[in-house]
């Protein structure tokens, strides 16, 4: 997902696993295996803390016209031209317990969010045959999954995304630059402090909707074999001009992560995409 990918390794890995495509190829309509890596990231976005995961999933990619499971959510999409990308897409964050977090003792977790909504994709420049600069222009809502569906507000994540490919998909790299902002419920959820929980170092807070954090990412992947890849990820996170610096949860001034993973393909489909992956 996107506003709690800094919580979250899995998200991470899986932004990472494959960049975006710069020019029209060829692809199966499906393929499946098997992805793991481990990923280093702050607690939540703006803590002291940090949190290493690692996971090993099956994986499926569906490249279909409309419906379609990939590096960007399982979802689907309305419009495709040669310069804009409109889609409906869904991505899951896993959860962060706060007994691990000192700023947060006492109250409660953060739970599994589950993230959907439009995204408007523009493509602004072809530099050359193998690269590509766009915008991408998400909205959605945040769903948590804990003893029951909540609503936790709502995210507007506009980046600016450069990929670069190398001959016959060998590698990609993208670099991205970009803004998340929250209303004030997810704000709320991540940096409040209700009255019930406010101590005599964590003053009670209630948040605002604005800027959450501006980052900065750089991400790649590496065909090993035919049916290997591998992936590496690198972002830097600042929350200078964050609209609830205020918050006593909010305790840091900048958050690096990083991860690296495989990727094994174990089935790919004989047919064909009609269309790239992008």
């Amino acid at each position: 997902m996107n506003i709690a990918r800094p919580l979250l390794a899995a998200s991470s890995l899986l932004a990472a696993m494959a960049p975006a495509r710069a020019v029209e190829a060829p692809l199966p309509l499906w393929e499946a295996g098997v992805f793991g890596g481990t990923a280093v990231t702050p607690a939540y976005p703006g803590a002291s803390e940090r949190s290493t995961r690692s996971l090993a999933l099956p994986y499926l990619i569906y490249r279909g016209k409309v419906l379609r499971a990939d590096r960007s959510g399982v979802g689907a999409r309305l419009l495709d031209t040669e310069r804009f990308d409109f889609d409906i897409g869904f991505a899951l964050s896993l959860p962060a317990r706060s007994s691990d977090v000192p700023a947060r003792r006492g109250m409660p977790d953060l739970g599994t969010l589950v993230e959907f909504g439009p995204r408007l994709k523009i493509k602004l420049a072809e530099p050359t045959q193998h690269s590509r600069l766009g915008l991408e222009l998400p909205l959605r809502a945040v769903i948590e999954a804990r003893g029951g569906l909540r609503r936790q507000g709502t995210t507007f994540e506009p980046r600016l995304v450069y990929g670069l490919q190398g001959g016959q998909q060998a590698w990609h790299v993208d670099a991205s630059l970009g803004a998340v902002l929250g209303n004030a419920a997810i704000n709320d959820y991540l940096y409040g402090v209700s009255p019930a929980f406010a101590t005599g170092q964590r003053p009670a807070y209630a948040a605002k909707s604005g800027l959450m954090l501006t980052r900065l990412g750089l991400g790649g992947s590496y065909r090993l074999q035919r049916d290997w890849r591998a992936f590496a990820f690198v972002r830097y996170d600042t929350y200078t001009g964050a609209a609830n610096r205020a918050s006593p949860l909010l305790r840091q001034n900048s958050g690096t992560s990083a991860g690296i993973g495989l990727m094994w393909t174990w089935q790919r489909s004989s047919s064909l995409a009609r269309g790239p992956d992008d």
